[in-house]
């Protein structure tokens, strides 16, 4: 087997395991729920060695990690990779100096924050 095929069949893996809710958390959505990928420690740890893979060799300070699955995920991530790691939240819950983004789903209309220092640009020369 090679090696994208190998690829291709433990992502076919991870996304069986994946559940589909319909209609939640509002009718005409589809949640995509995925604490059984969680739940499952080879999977898990296979899904944060995938996610890991194309950056392993870049030079990378911080992953990003949106409320609230994004936190598990970029947290495995951030420590797979030995960065730091960022976090985004809902309007309102962090208690520091944020900037926001609002930005609409299929079923409402959405704000989120990150503390104002948690990236910063650096130059290069």
């Amino acid at each position: 087997m090679g090696k994208d095929q190998g690829m291709e069949k433990n992502i076919e893996k991870i996304k069986k395991k994946i559940r589909s809710i319909p209609d939640w958390p509002k009718k005409g959505v589809i949640f995509r729920d995925i604490t059984p990928v969680l739940e499952d420690k080879k999977l898990f740890s296979l899904l944060i060695n995938l996610l890991a893979k194309p950056f392993r060799k870049k030079k990378i300070d911080k992953i990003v990690g949106i409320d609230a699955r994004g936190f598990i995920l970029a947290s495995a991530l951030a420590f797979k990779l030995k960065t730091g790691l960022a976090i985004v939240r809902k309007k309102g819950k962090l208690p520091y100096k944020t900037i926001r983004k609002s930005y609409a789903l299929e079923y409402a209309t959405e704000t989120i924050e990150m503390h104002e220092d948690s990236i910063k640009m650096v130059k290069k020369f």
